[in-house]
């Protein structure tokens, strides 16, 4: 097929490459010439694992290009992706949609014969009606364009392979035509066994927000279970271990650590909350709202063990590196990262912070200059006093206790992600605290 994907960001660029290893032809639109250059000779503005390769691949092979000119895509494209953002609102509560709308209003009036318009941003319930009457009223093919909500299930750092390989596909559709158009697009993912569940176009909107608003409670219940081993000396990692057991549980999803952030789950579950409110179910939205509490409160939890276990020594004035700045491992995306959150607090504190990461120092200073970065590791741990693990990188994971410090008096370590087996720090002199798990 011909496609289009609107809106270059996190969600497009992949999402675009992806369209194209499927074998269909794509042309992606932004509003920003810059970008669309560098996406064109095939570098990406973005990191996520596995997509440079892929945009290089298809760029060079001409099946994939970029431009800023929406009437390029409107002639070339038989189904149109929009992928723009959707930041939450003024009000910190639902979600910002003027970029959708925006799009639509660019598009529908070059729309001259039928064709598909596939929202993929989140959006609040009842979008997908106001899209469809927007564009039907603006196109001159009028009714014969369609409009599909599919919504993404995207793991940031994970991006190429959930578009290839999704557990799921979801279409909120009002027609067969609708349909038709989905299974087309989709077809070698379809082919390969992915369910695909045709809704109604509330259930399809409700879904991308159910899904992260449970995830985001599952992280905030182990996160509250931690404290709770913290204030008793138990141990949060045998507990994961004997609830992920459960198959009614499972332990995906179920790392104690500093939160959640990035630009999708936090501002779904804000709006989420919001859609609970709106819709009169209070009960729902205390729940939520509680795990959003108990997510905000993270920072400050993990300042409490990093001042526990520094002791009598003061924090201000050490030296202090944080071992990551990306709010996952996977990406170089900082939006409302929990790692530089806890950096910026540090700081405050009066710690001297150096902040290393394998792909987010360029993001990560530009949102917070104030702090020092480094890209190498050895350097960034150079006469560190407090070293605290923010970002589960693997390098971090795999890397070698007796080889990253030259100095024979071991820095502190503070895991506030408790994905470190402690025991190879330990025997390598470090002193190893983790969050919900007892401190040697």
């Amino acid at each position: 097929m011909r496609v289009s994907v609107i809106g270059c960001g996190h969600l497009g660029i992949p999402h675009a490459a992806a369209m194209a290893e499927l074998g269909h032809e794509v042309i992606g639109v932004d509003v920003d010439q810059a970008k669309v250059d560098r996406l064109n000779a095939g570098e990406c503005p973005i990191y996520e694992t596995g997509l440079p390769e892929l945009l290089e691949r298809h760029t060079a092979s001409g099946r994939l290009r970029f431009t800023t000119d929406i009437r390029e895509a409107a002639q070339f494209a038989e189904l149109h992706f929009v992928g723009v953002g959707t930041p939450i609102d003024a009000d910190g509560r639902s979600y910002d949609t003027a970029q959708v709308f925006g799009a639509i209003r660019a598009l529908a009036p070059h729309l001259k014969r039928a064709c598909t318009i596939v929202g993929k941003s989140t959006v609040t319930v009842g979008t997908t009606a106001q899209v469809t009457a927007l564009a039907q009223r603006l196109a001159p093919a009028g009714t014969d364009v369609e409009v599909v909500w599919n919504p993404e299930f995207l793991r940031e750092g994970h991006a190429v392979e959930d578009t290839l390989r999704p557990d799921r596909l979801i279409a909120g559709v009002t027609s067969a035509e609708g349909e038709k158009a989905i299974r087309a697009v989709y077809a070698g993912i379809l082919d390969a066994g992915v369910p695909l569940f045709v809704c109604d176009p509330q259930t399809a909107e409700l879904a991308k927000g159910a899904a992260n608003t449970f995830l985001g409670l599952k992280i905030s219940y182990i996160n509250a279970v931690a404290d709770m081993c913290a204030a008793a000396g138990g141990d949060i990692s045998k507990i994961v271990d004997i609830l992920g057991i459960d198959p009614r549980i499972g332990a995906a999803g179920m790392r104690p650590g500093i939160g959640y952030g990035g630009g999708c789950l936090p501002k779904d579950v804000r709006a989420f909350t919001a859609s609970a409110r709106q819709l009169g179910a209070d009960q729902a939205a205390a729940l939520l709202i509680a795990a959003e509490q108990i997510n905000e409160s993270r920072t400050d939890t993990a300042m409490g063990l990093i001042l526990r276990a520094m002791g009598e020594r003061p924090l201000h004035g050490a030296r202090v590196t944080v071992l990551g700045a990306a709010f996952k491992p996977g990406t170089n995306d900082v939006r409302e990262s929990p790692a530089l959150a806890l950096a910026q607090a540090l700081h405050q504190a009066g710690g001297v912070v150096t902040v290393h990461d394998p792909q987010a120092v360029a993001t990560a200073m530009m949102r917070n200059p104030e702090l020092d970065y480094s890209s190498d590791l050895p350097t960034a741990l150079d006469g560190a006093e407090l070293v605290v693990l923010a970002t589960e990188w693997p390098e971090y994971q795999q890397a070698n206790p007796q080889e990253l410090v030259d100095n024979p008096a071991r820095p502190l370590l503070v895991d506030c992600r408790t994905t470190l087996d402690p025991e190879p720090w330990r025997a390598a002199g470090w002193t190893v605290h983790q969050l919900g798990r007892p401190g040697k």
